[in-house]
């Protein structure tokens, strides 16, 4: 799915806090080691206004979020002090470390893996089974590259998962849109959601 896995992350909040597990202007120290005094929330990772950068650093250019795992998110967070660009809470800056760590807190909130807080409280509930961070490799659409050689895809199961690692079968996340955005089965549309005028 890529980037439409953050509002499954949107979601998920909304739901942990409809279930009183937080809040949705808790700040994020609440949660995380983090340095004091950054003013971070949820609220503002969910809208992307935490004010941190797109991407972790160092990167690789091939496979880019492999080595960013736990261990790494951990490293950032220990000076996240470091990293924000402005006071949080102001415009909105598309960021997947936003997501990294907004995953990471609701782990940290609800007490168990993310994946297993997005089954329980948001794909469970609308009956929606085609949806996991491993899907068989012989399910696996990839893109081709030159010369049409299959491209391998990049490994988004570790830290970087609730910003874009979910796979999902087309039927299913056709689902997800009109359930969570149409239907409105789990209640208003996430703040992750970007709106402009009648355009969400």
């Amino acid at each position: 799915m890529g980037s439409p896995t953050k509002p499954l992350t949107g979601t998920l909040l909304a739901r942990l806090a409809e279930a009183g597990a937080l809040q949705l202007d808790n700040p994020l120290d609440q949660f995380l080691r983090i340095p004091a005094g950054t003013g971070i929330t949820l609220r503002h990772l969910a809208e992307h206004t935490a004010a941190l950068p797109r991407v972790p650093p160092r990167l690789r250019r091939l496979d880019p979020y492999a080595d960013f795992d736990f261990e790494a998110l951990n490293a950032i967070l220990e000076r996240l002090d470091t990293f924000t660009a402005r006071p949080p809470g102001g415009e909105a800056e598309y960021s997947n470390l936003s997501y990294a760590v907004l995953g990471a807190a609701l782990s940290a909130a609800a007490g168990a893996p993310y994946e297993e807080l997005l089954n329980r409280h948001v794909l469970t509930p609308l009956n929606i089974t085609e949806v996991t961070s491993n899907p068989p490799s012989a399910r696996r659409l990839s893109g081709r590259g030159f010369l049409g050689r299959p491209l391998r895809p990049w490994t988004m199961n570790g830290a970087i998962l609730p910003a874009g690692g979910m796979w999902a079968t087309p039927r299913e996340a056709a689902r997800l849109v009109t359930e969570l955005l149409v239907e409105r089965k789990l209640g208003e549309p996430a703040l992750t959601w970007q709106t402009s005028g009648r355009l969400r």
